[in-house]
């Protein structure tokens, strides 16, 4: 047996999967689920009817919630489909350094500089209300290990 000396732990996470199971007749439009490895939020959903020996199939159509691509798929009703584990947290947003990446300030007043102006038109209003000096909060999606700002708002609540 190994030396307890020589493992080293460098990081460690919980082990937790970043997906879980869903019947795919369960499923829901406006939901979540897995296609392709993608996580996406389904769009347009139909049942076929079972064939002379078959399952009902359920053909899903959904749009990755990152990049914005469509996927399709095709899988019977009975089968189990992956949902990912989908976050949505909402971030002050202090400051946008020079190299284009945000600084975010949490509810608690934690601190994190880790994400990146989006592109597109997101990315372009968070940009233009930021510099017309308006306090702004931004929608983070979270994801599979990937997250990225979704929705830009004008914080209200400061008003009052």
């Amino acid at each position: 047996m190994a030396d307890i000396e020589d493992t080293h732990f460098e990081t460690g996470d919980s082990g937790a999967s970043a997906t879980f199971p869903m019947q795919c007749s369960a499923l829901r439009k406006n939901g979540f689920v897995m296609l392709k490895s993608r996580p996406c939020k389904i769009v347009e959903m139909s049942t076929s009817k079972t064939g002379k020996h078959g399952h009902a199939k359920v053909h899903l159509v959904g749009i990755d919630i990152f990049t914005g691509k469509k996927y399709e798929d095709i899988c019977p009703s009975t089968h189990n489909m992956d949902v990912p584990h989908v976050k949505r947290e909402d971030y002050q947003l202090t400051d946008i350094s020079d190299d284009g990446y945000l600084c975010l300030m949490a509810d608690n007043g934690d601190l994190r500089e880790d994400l990146k102006v989006p592109e597109g038109e997101v990315g372009a209003q968070l940009r233009a209300e930021y510099d017309a000096g308006k306090d702004i909060l931004c929608t983070v999606l979270k994801s599979c290990g990937e997250e990225v700002v979704i929705a830009v708002k004008t914080n209200t609540a400061l008003d009052k």
